[in-house]
């Protein structure tokens, strides 16, 4: 008898076709190794139960998936079969044997500067083949590339647009993965062709052997994202420049794929040094109205196709019901705790000292992420995790905590207070960048507090 991920029995079939191994799981859900009648090898994605739960998701997975077998070019694996309707709507791309890129890294090392350069090449054909059919990688990194024989492949294109549908997101998914998030996925604003860019900037860090945005916790990543400049180090010097007008933080500063087509040649020209900007945590300027001469300045990236519009199931914030809201509560000094926070490496004295990197939760990953303008909150099923604008992180379990309140506390702020059973309550704001990005806090709150309570 066959097994795949925490011993679970292999399904024989999916679709028409029987499945040999399991290849991994993520984010989406499990991925098989199987074959058609004919014999030939493929790659099918089943959705996690959560998701195939969700009709928003198979909206959107069904609208991306017949976007996705439009894909053509060199470095894409063609989808080849795909039923949104099953009880766990399931893809099936062509099988490409490899390496993925991050197990070729660690297995052999960093990459030169001519592998780089060849890599971004490559990378930028793909994006400029997913962006022509109107699709949004969202996704891009070390673990999604596989190494081929007639060079690399981009996986899961246009998938992690059909994640975002659900409402009981994914942590680290319907976001992206962090550490290769630009800063407007980080932030929940509108997300082009650019943050493909970003990404793939930093997957060449990456495959030179560095980190762009260090490692830590999630928050931390996202964090160092949009506020602070990528570390370069590992990057050979040739093609530093190139990497570095990817990472740029405002979305039309960075090159488009054909340009980088360009740029990675050997000896090919320099990239444009970036308009000037604001630093990116530069509060901008507040305005009752918007000035009645204010234009947006003309894109430097081609558009990228939008998908259509789902009408926003939202009401007002006011009027969310909150299960949880037993009380007001006002700003806290955050007390110290009277018993031992098990995530801390200090004393109780001490909560605030860093602490390890957060492990992967044991229910699915289901939870919430709130990115503030320089707070950050996740809930989930190991508890809750806070960072705070100093970047120390503080961390409570659901033994230890009673329950949570949160609160609008203005047009942009929510205020989110943890009762812990000792009796101490900790109390955080989180600033929202937009007043729609705090409504979809607000939403998804009641529902995660639900899940876990």
């Amino acid at each position: 008898m066959a097994y795949g991920t925490h011993g679970a029995e292999l399904p024989e079939k999916v679709g028409g076709y029987t499945v040999e191994r399991e290849l991994g799981a993520g984010g989406m859900g499990v991925v098989y190794l199987a074959r058609s009648r004919g014999g030939r090898a493929v790659a099918v994605k089943v959705a996690r139960p959560e998701l195939a739960a969700d009709p928003h998701f198979r909206r959107r997975f069904r609208a991306e998936v017949e976007a996705a077998r439009s894909v053509g070019g060199f470095h894409t694996a063609p989808v080849v079969d795909a039923d949104p309707d099953a009880a766990a709507p399931w893809l099936a791309t062509a099988y490409i044997p490899g390496p993925t890129l991050a197990a070729l890294v660690e297995a052999e090392g960093p990459m030169d500067a001519a592998r780089l350069r060849q890599l971004g090449a490559a990378l930028a054909e793909a994006l400029a083949a997913i962006h022509g059919c109107g699709l949004v990688h969202r996704d891009l990194k070390p673990g999604n590339i596989i190494m081929a024989s007639d060079g690399p492949r981009v996986l899961d294109f246009g998938i992690a647009r059909a994640l975002e549908s659900s409402r009981l997101t994914a942590t680290g998914v319907a976001f992206g993965t962090p550490g290769f998030l630009a800063p407007e996925q980080a932030q929940g604003l509108e997300v082009g062709g650019p943050a493909d860019v970003f990404a793939l900037g930093a997957v060449l860090v990456a495959a030179a052997g560095g980190s762009a945005f260090g490692a830590g916790t999630p928050m931390g990543l996202m964090y160092r994202s949009v506020h602070e400049a990528p570390d370069l180090r590992a990057v050979p010097e040739g093609v530093r420049d190139v990497v570095a007008s990817c990472l740029e933080k405002e979305p039309a500063a960075r090159p488009t794929p054909d340009a980088l087509l360009d740029l990675f040649v050997p000896g090919g020209p320099a990239p444009a040094p970036a308009p000037p900007t604001e630093p990116a945590d530069a509060v901008p300027p507040r305005h009752a109205h918007p000035p009645a001469d204010a234009t947006p300045p003309p894109p430097a990236y081609p558009p990228v196709a939008p998908t259509t519009p789902y009408p926003s199931p939202y009401p007002p914030a006011a009027a969310v019901p909150n299960p949880y809201a037993q009380s007001p509560y006002g700003p806290s000094p955050y007390p110290q705790p009277a018993a031992p926070n098990p995530y801390t490496q200090g004393t109780p004295a001490d909560p605030w000292r860093p602490v390890p990197a957060r492990a992967a939760s044991p229910e699915g990953d289901i939870g919430f992420v709130g990115v503030g303008t320089d707070t950050s909150l996740v809930i989930d099923a190991l508890g809750v995790e806070y960072e705070a604008p100093n970047r120390a992180v503080l961390q409570f379990t659901w033994d230890e905590i009673g329950r949570i309140e949160y609160a609008v506390r203005g047009p942009k702020l929510l205020g989110v207070a943890v009762h812990l059973r000792t009796g101490v309550v900790h109390t955080w704001m989180l600033a929202a960048r937009n007043r729609s990005r705090l409504r979809e806090w607000t939403q998804d709150l009641p529902l995660i507090l639900e899940y876990y309570g």
